[in-house]
């Protein structure tokens, strides 16, 4: 592991956030220096109080035994300067000084944050789950934040559609949250990696998820905001994306749905409307110096019978109930049952609680003739 003692041990003082950390390293060039320096040196950056304060600070006993810790339950500490930190988390305002990393930070390309409620609907879940599993498919990964909701939706999406994606905690790793979430916090660790910028034993405090909130658009080119209210912490990481000069994106839903408002109020002051992943992807990628990600294979629609494409063909991205499909199709019920369950084998659509039928995020009605 990076030699981090130092870096932890400043972080450490009372007094010395983000921004200062950074000022004291870019002129006395790395934590052990700024430790060391006399504090008539230091006055030159900070208060003398507090410089009097670093000058004669010890190492609390916690860091070496953090250290340890981490290494022990395979997770890594990295610091600013190190060559695995994203880059463009680098150029933020606050960039954090210490990231906590569980699983491969290497290797993930292309970052766009994703973003939305936590009560979210099954529609919201359904085309964040569909979006993100495009983005995937074409190369890019994810980045969320691991809540309930839209953040959960991300992230499956995007191991759905075979590819990488980041989880960015309120938390330290020791407190993944929330907890119903821990399998999805180890199988996103096995397909890119999760981050914190808090101590292991961090407690999912409240105060502690716009500073999350500030990575995620951080590391990302683009953030989408695929649903959310109007007094939604989505909207403050799509201000956050904003002020760091990154693109922002939203996915429009129903007009009557308040977890909508937000997203459409977006839309209105300028975002860029989101259908599917090329929206964002043609936006973005002219900011890539010619460079777009690959485009994967697309998945084929299944071999239908006739009957199954006329089923097909009337589902939508919102579920509908049973009764509903059967009165659009003007169908015998039995018929139309045993339809939606071949449709729901070869994986065409999916059933929601209640009989109600949507379509499945991987296909396109484009192959229907």
């Amino acid at each position: 592991m990076e030699h981090v003692a130092s870096w932890l041990t400043l972080k450490s003082i009372p007094g010395i956030g983000n921004i200062l950390f950074m000022r004291l390293v870019s002129h006395f060039g790395t934590p052990d220096q700024v430790l060391s320096a006399p504090a008539r040196d230091l006055r030159q950056v900070v208060s003398p109080s507090l410089a009097d304060t670093i000058s004669a600070y010890c190492p609390p006993e916690w860091i070496e035994r953090e250290i340890e810790q981490t290494s022990r339950k395979g997770f890594r500490i990295i610091t600013i300067q190190s060559a695995l930190y994203p880059d463009l988390l680098r150029h933020i305002p606050d960039p954090p000084p210490v990231l906590y990393v569980y699983g491969r930070l290497q290797e993930l390309p292309f970052p766009i944050a994703v973003v939305g409620s936590r009560n979210a609907t099954t529609y919201g879940r359904n085309v964040t789950h569909r979006l993100c599993s495009q983005l995937a498919q074409k190369g890019a990964t994810v980045v969320s934040g691991l809540a309930r909701g839209i953040d959960t939706a991300a992230h499956e999406g995007a191991l759905a559609g075979g590819g990488r994606t980041v989880a960015v905690l309120g938390s330290g790793l020791d407190h993944p949250y929330p907890l119903e979430n821990l399998k999805l916090f180890h199988q996103i660790a096995e397909n890119g990696c999760v981050l914190s910028e808090f101590p292991l034993s961090a407690e999912p405090e409240p105060h502690h998820f716009p500073m999350r909130n500030r990575i995620i658009s951080g590391m990302s080119l683009g953030t989408v905001v695929a649903e959310a209210a109007r007094k939604s912490g989505s909207l403050i990481t799509a201000r956050l994306a904003i002020e760091q000069n990154r693109e922002v994106f939203a996915v429009p839903g129903s007009i009557h749905a308040d977890t909508a408002k937000g997203t459409h109020d977006l839309i209105k002051q300028g975002a860029k409307l989101v259908e599917n992943a090329d929206d964002i992807i043609e936006e973005i990628a002219p900011q890539l110096a010619g460079t777009t990600p690959p485009e994967s294979e697309v998945k084929p629609l299944p071999s239908l019978s006739d009957q199954e494409r006329t089923v097909f063909a009337i589902m939508e991205a919102y579920p509908q109930h049973i009764d509903a499909l059967a009165g659009k199709l003007k169908m015998e019920m039995g018929l139309l049952t045993s339809t939606l369950f071949q449709l729901e084998l070869k994986g065409a659509i999916r059933q929601e609680p209640g009989k109600f039928f949507v379509s499945d995020e991987n296909f396109a009605k484009t192959g229907l003739q």
